[in-house]
């Protein structure tokens, strides 16, 4: 009697709704740059995006971090 092996069940991918304002002018501007270049919104702000939402979910890059000197700049004032 041969074995059948079943698939794995993929885990679900859950989703969050972020939700941003636009002027009616921004909005137009939005909709006439995806006719031109055949795409929708959805898919043009997220391209857009991706830089930043790949690679920072578990720590912070250190890049964004602020230097020690740069935290020192007001220090002075508070000694005088």
């Amino acid at each position: 009697m041969a074995l059948i092996k079943r698939k794995k069940k993929r885990k679900k991918v859950r989703y969050r709704r972020i939700v941003i304002k636009l002027s009616q002018r921004q909005q137009r501007s939005l909709i006439n740059y995806c006719k031109a270049r055949h795409t929708t919104p959805n898919k043009l702000i997220k391209k857009v995006i991706r830089p930043f939402l790949n690679g920072y979910d578990k720590e912070i890059p250190q890049d964004v971090l602020p230097t020690p000197n740069q935290l020192d700049l007001f220090d002075d004032e508070k000694e005088r």
